[in-house]
C-alpha cells in the first residue's frame, strides 16, 4: 500500500503547473486602460473662447510715449539719452505728471539682440514701480535687418 501512496504522489506532483498566469493580469490592465482613456475627456474642462488673429500694426508714434533704449553693454538710454538705471523709475513718474490731458504715456522698449535679459528686467521693474500702463517692446520684423 505504501507504494500506492508514493506512486499517486509522483503522479500529482508530474501534473501541477508552476507558471504564472498572465492572462487575467493583462485582462484587467485593459480594463483599467480603457476606464482610464473614457475618462480623461470628462476630467479634463477648457474655457471656451475663441482666440484673436493675430496681425502686426504698426506703432502709431504719439509725443507723450517714452522710448527706453537698453544697447549691448546694458547702458540704459531715455529717449536717447543715456542715464543712470536707479533714475529712470523718477524719470518716467515725471514724464507722467508732465502729461496733463488724461493720456498716459506709453514705454516702448527697445533692447539689443545680445543684452542680457537682466538689464531689460531692471527697465520693466523701473515702469513697474512707476505705474506705467503700457510697455511694449520694439522688435524687427523677421527678415527685416540685424
Amino acid at each position: 500500500m505504501a507504494i500506492d501512496v508514493q506512486h499517486a504522489l509522483e503522479e500529482d506532483s508530474l501534473d501541477l503547473n508552476t507558471t504564472i498566469n498572465t492572462t487575467p493580469l493583462v485582462d484587467v490592465m485593459l480594463v483599467l486602460l480603457v476606464i482610464f482613456l473614457v475618462t480623461i475627456p470628462v476630467i479634463v474642462q477648457e474655457v471656451p473662447m475663441v482666440l484673436p488673429n493675430f496681425r502686426n500694426v504698426v506703432t502709431i508714434t504719439k509725443p507723450e510715449n517714452i522710448v527706453v533704449a537698453v544697447d549691448r553693454n546694458e547702458n540704459v538710454y531715455f529717449n536717447n539719452e543715456i542715464i543712470d538705471i536707479s533714475t529712470l523709475r523718477d524719470r518716467l513718474i515725471r514724464r507722467q505728471e508732465e502729461v496733463k490731458n488724461g493720456t498716459y504715456p506709453e514705454v516702448h522698449i527697445r533692447a539689443d539682440r545680445g543684452v542680457r535679459f537682466e538689464a531689460v528686467g531692471r527697465v520693466i521693474l523701473a515702469c513697474q514701480q512707476a505705474a506705467i500702463q503700457k510697455v511694449g517692446f520694439i522688435t524687427m520684423p523677421l527678415g527685416g535687418g540685424t
